[in-house]
């Protein structure tokens, strides 16, 4: 029987537990804001942003919302950053990706105080993450390893192949992968002979970005499959990078796209917020 991971409900777990966790803190006087910024209107990112702070309301943590013309300069977003950086009511600071061209986002995201980096992109934390000392972690990665930990799979001495290297995904993933002592491969769009290399996978974690490419000829019978695509189908369904139904029956656990990966990011998110308050 293959075991559906519901990323709903695990993040809805997340997210009572950090609830408690909040209201307790409140208790001793201590207050969490989360400050999203957001440039221009990308309806995926106006979506983004409103499930951010239905999340914040939920939870107990303040949200502060900065909406800037699309216009807008690098210097004035760096200015907002910085004035951000100064207050100390405000414990994490997130600006929406894609931001328009005008700016240079490694710019922006270099120039958010680490400490309250909750996106984990800052090079410091970055580095944290490398060198296995605690600091904030990219929400998606994060999310993933919750998700196999409170699904009861394993990942000790597994082979987990990754296809994406990401510096929101790929990459950090295989940072995390191999804090949990897995064995891990790194693949990606340049990797020969990928079915042969990912049907060797005990845990397959696929961020690929492109819709309902990993078919069954991927998968060893029985591996675990994550799937972190979301795509719209001809159809205007919601999709993954995997093909779904094809996939599912040789696998012993796989996440659904909607409801798999995706709340896990935003559980993480909230999570790096309260732990930046508890700091």
């Amino acid at each position: 029987m293959t075991q559906i991971i519901d990323g709903k409900k695990i993040s809805q777990e997340i997210k009572d537990e950090l609830r408690e966790q909040v209201a307790e803190q409140k208790k001793l006087g201590k207050e969490a804001a989360l400050a999203v910024i957001q440039v221009g209107t990308d309806p995926a990112s106006s979506v983004y942003v409103n499930n951010k702070k239905k999340a914040c309301a939920y939870i107990g943590i303040g949200s502060l919302s900065y909406e800037l013309p699309e216009e807008t300069t690098e210097e004035e977003l760096l200015a907002l950053v910085e004035k951000l950086n100064g207050d100390a009511s405000v414990n994490g600071i997130l600006v929406q990706l894609p931001l328009p061209a005008q700016i240079d986002a490694d710019k922006v995201i270099r120039a958010i105080a680490p400490e309250k980096d909750v996106d984990g992109f800052h090079p410091e934390n970055v580095g944290k993450l490398v060198i296995g000392e605690p600091g904030f972690v990219s929400c998606t990665p994060a999310g993933i390893i919750q998700l196999l930990k409170r699904s009861g799979i394993k990942m000790e001495g597994k082979h987990c192949v990754i296809i994406g290297r990401s510096n929101i995904v790929g990459k950090p993933m295989a940072l995390l992968m191999l804090r949990e002592n897995a064995t891990v491969t790194i693949a990606h769009s340049k990797t020969q002979n990928l079915p042969e290399l990912c049907k060797t996978a005990d845990i397959l974690i696929v961020a690929i970005g492109k819709p309902q490419f990993i078919t069954a000829d991927y998968i060893k019978e029985g591996a675990v499959v994550i799937d972190v695509g979301i795509h719209r189908d001809e159809n205007n369904k919601l999709c993954g990078d995997v093909r779904y139904d094809e996939v599912a029956p040789h696998t012993s656990a796989i996440t659904p796209v909607p409801g798999g990966v995706g709340p896990m990011t935003i559980a993480m998110l909230m999570h790096n917020c309260v732990e930046s308050m508890l700091q």
